[in-house]
């Protein structure tokens, strides 16, 4: 099993920055990839961004040049520095870490945090 927590939503304005951490435990050694998504009430979850074990990253159109994924592979940690924050940005955000197809490829996900961006 693999625990995912993540930290660092709140309120901002538009134009201002926030930078969420997800930190992975228990059996760590079986993610690969990670990534964040984000869901509005009523809507699907999306992709955000994702970056992979040897640090390759993509990212959603609407958030290219605004955010950037990173990842502490010691620390077990991804995050997600969000910068020029827009109002359409405000969701809940999650954590994912898919595992390798070894290990059954299955993802996990974390319990959410909300980020509010304020016009």
């Amino acid at each position: 099993q693999v625990q995912l927590v993540e930290s660092g939503g709140g309120l901002v304005q538009a134009g201002g920055s926030l930078r969420l951490s997800c930190a992975a435990s228990g059996s760590t050694f079986r993610v690969n990839a990670m990534g964040w998504h984000r869901q509005v009430s009523g809507k699907q979850r999306e992709l955000v961004a994702g970056i992979t074990s040897g640090g390759s990253t993509n990212y959603a159109d609407s958030v290219k040049g605004r955010f950037t994924i990173s990842r502490d592979n010691a620390k077990n940690t991804v995050y997600l520095q969000m910068n020029s924050l827009k109002p359409e940005d405000t969701a809940v955000y999650y954590c994912r870490a898919d595992t390798w197809q070894i290990y059954g490829g299955l993802p996990y996900w974390g319990q959410g945090t909300q980020v509010t961006v304020s016009s």
